[in-house]
């Protein structure tokens, strides 16, 4: 307790920093050192997981808790909670994935894949105010589920991404992406305050943020650990049935030789 009277809950705090720092890492980190096979990993993940574990019955005896996790167990504000992570999981992901690949396989320049990303932005922040005006005369649910929608076809669309695809491919898709999400940011959490009291909501709004990147820090590990396995798996297919004294592989590598020499 600080001298005004304020109360501070220490203990929550520190596990929270432990739990979600500690987490962080083993997202970060965790296809670097191939998971659970490094102890460097494992250790992480374990203090994290008794860090959450130790935080959850500490925050629900408190009074002041730094962390309502009560407000995890209403039917409405957990599902807003969870919506979210999954809206992380996507923005977060397909906004480093894309580039990556932008600049790895198709050659391009961090400025170029900048420009490509730049049409979705500019589409998202026109849509931001639209949504929020749709929401003040249609439910949030239903707002929610036609954000869904768009964001479940333009994540189907980028599936019919090629080898040769255009400046033109990436900068609609990333617009179409970014059209459905002002329809679940706004929505969500207007539908996380419905039923609770004036007090909870700056804790509610803490839990939404926190929502968010803790599904964004999932969804850029999970994609760079699906990558990084497909790419393994793929290049055992290819070794698997590459004769070496075929004619067309005798082609293909000469010509790959030639082009390298040529190319530096």
């Amino acid at each position: 307790r600080l001298k005004g009277g304020l109360k501070i809950d220490g203990v929550g705090f520190i596990l929270v920093a432990i739990a979600l720092g500690c987490l962080e890492i083993f997202l970060d980190r965790g296809q670097r050192y191939d998971w659970f096979a490094s102890n460097f990993i494992t250790t992480f993940a374990v203090i994290s997981a008794i860090a959450f574990l130790l935080l959850i019955p500490w925050e629900i005896s408190r009074s002041d808790p730094v962390v309502d996790m009560r407000l995890l167990f209403t039917r409405q504000f957990g599902t807003a909670f969870l919506v979210m992570m999954a809206v992380g999981a996507i923005l977060f992901s397909t906004t480093q994935i894309v580039p990556q690949l932008q600049q790895t396989t198709f050659a391009y320049t961090a400025t170029l894949s900048g420009l490509s990303m730049m049409p979705g932005g500019i589409a998202m922040l026109i849509l931001m105010p639209v949504s929020g005006f749709v929401g003040s005369i249609v439910q949030p649910k239903y707002l929610i589920m036609m954000g869904m929608s768009v964001v479940a076809v333009a994540l189907w669309h980028m599936t019919s991404l090629t080898p040769d695809a255009s400046f033109r491919f990436f900068a609609f898709a990333r617009v179409f992406l970014m059209v459905g999400l002002p329809f679940l940011f706004i929505p969500i959490s207007t539908a996380a305050y419905v039923g609770l009291p004036p007090q909870k909501t700056n804790q509610a709004s803490a839990l939404i943020n926190v929502a968010r990147n803790i599904g964004g820090s999932i969804g850029v590990s999970l994609s760079n650990t699906v990558i990084a396995q497909s790419s393994q798996i793929h290049q055992s297919n290819l070794v698997g049935r590459t004769v070496q004294s075929s004619p067309a592989y005798q082609q293909v590598l000469r010509q790959a030789t030639e082009h390298f020499v040529a190319h530096g």
